[in-house]
């Protein structure tokens, strides 16, 4: 069982990582646009919805990593003041009544919503249209790190 749940924390982690990266495409590809657009006076119809679906890559694929390393906002006003075994019972009504089924909606509903993308091909409605498809897999991909480090 420490081998399972120690591998799940690995995944996260990586994916974490990995995908924080990309604040450093990020970052180049915002740049760039900038310099292209106000210097060269050259935009690029493709780099808005680039920069958008990037951000919302990192942002859902941070959430199992922010999850394994306990960095999300919790409120503390009165949760600190409780003794250990009543925190215990809070995170464990919390969980079942509210983490567990908010994360299957998320990773169904990503699923659902997903597959009818890849179905229809879609694609942004931009002048250069990109590919939208395969930045709607990373919804339950994220569900799913999500379910498996809530479990963990």
């Amino acid at each position: 069982m420490q081998t399972l749940l120690m591998a799940v924390d690995r995944l996260t982690t990586f994916a974490g990582r990995f995908f924080a990266w990309s604040i450093a495409v990020l970052t180049l590809l915002v740049s760039w646009e900038v310099f292209s657009r106000y210097i060269l006076n050259h935009p690029h119809p493709w780099a808005l919805d680039a920069q958008i679906m990037l951000y919302g890559t990192l942002f859902m694929m941070a959430g199992a990593y922010t999850l394994a390393h306990q960095g999300h906002v919790r409120g503390d006003v009165l949760y600190g003041a409780l003794r250990p075994r009543t925190q215990a019972s809070i995170d464990l009504v919390l969980f079942v009544f509210f983490y567990l089924p908010g994360v299957l909606a998320l990773t169904w509903a990503g699923w659902t919503y997903a597959s009818e993308s890849l179905a229809i091909r879609e694609n942004t409605f931009s002048p250069d249209p990109q590919p939208l498809y395969p930045f709607k897999f990373v919804i339950p991909a994220a569900g799913f790190l999500l379910l498996l480090q809530g479990i963990v």
